[in-house]
Order: structure tokens, then C-alpha cells, then sequence
């Protein structure tokens, strides 16, 4: 009998197929634990380097001490209270309850500026404690880009003010262009920004070309990303979807009780 028919060619190919098949899966399910482990160490560097508590070189052991003094606080966004006890803190997941029925809401056309149709219920806010000595409030933040969503985290004073630092952990944006958000330089013009107006409303934004250092709006605008309007046109988006509406209930609960009025 023939050796080399096309019988065992396919024979062989589907055999090899399997093989191969059995050790990337026995690979990804060896290393899931220690690819989540590191994503939430990354995630939990974004944190704190928003509010300068460390910087993007940290080592996962510097990045874990100094998120000890991290509080995480589950927040229904609808009411800006505390969640209910009943959602497990250390299982609750984001991204998956923006994706569950029972977890997420629908949004309103005139609200999807982000990008998105649905957003989850219940949203985690970060509080911590900066080199100064000032408890920094960290809002986590997405919307959709050019090519990607962005996920980032935005960091504001304890009056829920001024801006601190602003990062983005993961996104698909094109390298040199939207990927400029990761970019240490741009994310340098963010500190000491505006993010409300006199009357209340989110003002902070980011332009097309440079901020006029000349223009009464300065203190509110960040500088394009050059050859990325659409990446830049949805970092304002999100900014104005989280801030000046998903987390409108909790800055308005928080300020009454410190008696800080926005734009004041």
C-alpha cells in the first residue's frame, strides 16, 4: 500500500491539528491565573499613577504595597449611595455586569456619546490618599475611540475639581496617532485642569490643535493629538459621560456633604 496518499496526508494534518490544539488550550487555562493576576496589577497601576502615587515603571511588588492604601467603594450610579451588600465586592466585575441584563441599563439615545448603548449599574470609585496628603478620587472611565474603547481612569481633586492625572490601561487605538494617549507628555497637560464650569456643567475637553494659551477656556482644554481627531473627539466624550452624567449622582451626594458646589 501507498505511503503517501491523500488519505494520511489529512490524517496526519488532523492529527498534528489536535495535538496542537490540546497544548495551546492546556497552555491558556495554565497561564489564565497568572494573565489575570497581571492585568489586575496593571489596572491597579493605572490607579495610582493617575494620582502620582507611583509611576509606570513600578515593579507589580511596589505597585501592590502602595494600593494597600487604596479604599474601593462599589457605587450604584443611579442614587451616587453605596451599593448594595448583596453584590459580592471581590467578584463584581464591570465590564461583564455592562454586558448582563440584570446588571447593566439601557441608555437613552441622546446619551450614548461614549459610544455604548448600555452601561453597567453599579461602578467602583477609588479613593487615595496623594503624596501631599489630599484623599484624590480616581472614576474609572470608557468610550469608544477611532479603532478601540478606551479604559482609563481619570483622577480629581477631593472637591471634585481640578484634574490630577488621566491614564489609559487598554485600548486599540493606531500607534503614533490615537495611541498618543498613553503618551507621557500629553498626559502631562492634564494636571490642574478645570473640569467644571461656573455653572456647574463639565467644561474639560479636548481641542483640535493647541490649547490658546490666550483663551478664557485654557484652564478647561487639553491639546489634540495630532492626526487623531476622532481618538481625541471621544476622550471628550467619555469624559463627559462619566463625569457630567454616570457619576453626576455621586460628585452631586459627594459635594453636599462637604459643601463644595461645582464651579465654586
Amino acid at each position: 500500500m501507498a505511503r503517501d496518499t491523500v488519505g494520511r496526508t489529512f490524517l496526519v494534518a488532523a492529527v498534528l491539528c489536535i495535538v496542537c490544539s490540546i497544548l495551546v488550550s492546556g497552555a491558556a487555562v495554565a497561564l489564565k491565573e497568572k494573565q489575570d493576576e497581571n492585568a489586575a496589577v496593571e489596572k491597579k497601576k493605572n490607579i495610582l499613577v493617575a494620582t502620582g502615587l507611583c509611576d509606570a515603571k513600578a515593579t507589580p511588588e511596589e505597585v501592590k504595597k502602595a494600593y494597600e492604601a487604596v479604599q474601593e467603594e462599589l457605587i450604584d450610579l443611579e442614587t451616587g449611595l453605596p451599593a448594595p451588600e448583596s453584590i459580592d465586592r471581590k467578584k463584581y466585575d464591570s465590564r461583564k455586569a455592562a454586558r448582563d441584563p440584570a446588571l447593566n441599563v439601557n441608555l437613552p439615545k441622546e446619551k450614548r456619546i461614549a459610544g455604548f448603548k448600555q452601561r453597567e449599574k453599579y461602578a467602583f470609585v477609588y479613593k487615595v490618599p496623594s503624596k501631599s496628603g489630599e484623599e484624590l478620587i480616581v472614576f474609572p472611565v470608557y468610550g469608544k475611540g477611532l479603532w478601540s474603547t478606551l479604559y482609563g481612569f481619570l483622577a480629581v481633586s477631593s472637591d471634585l475639581r481640578t484634574v490630577k492625572g488621566l491614564t489609559f490601561y487598554q485600548h486599540g487605538e493606531t500607534p503614533g496617532l490615537g495611541g498618543e494617549v498613553d503618551n507621557a507628555k500629553w498626559k502631562a497637560l492634564w494636571p490642574d485642569k478645570q473640569v467644571f464650569g461656573p455653572d456647574g456643567k463639565v467644561r474639560l475637553e479636548v481641542v483640535k490643535g493647541n490649547v490658546d494659551p490666550d483663551s478664557p477656556n485654557k484652564d478647561y482644554q487639553v491639546d489634540g493629538l495630532s492626526g487623531a481627531t476622532i481618538t481625541s473627539r471621544g476622550v471628550t466624550m467619555l469624559i463627559q459621560y462619566w463625569i457630567g452624567d454616570a457619576f453626576s449622582k455621586y460628585i452631586e451626594v459627594t459635594q453636599k456633604r462637604s459643601n463644595s458646589p461645582r464651579g465654586v
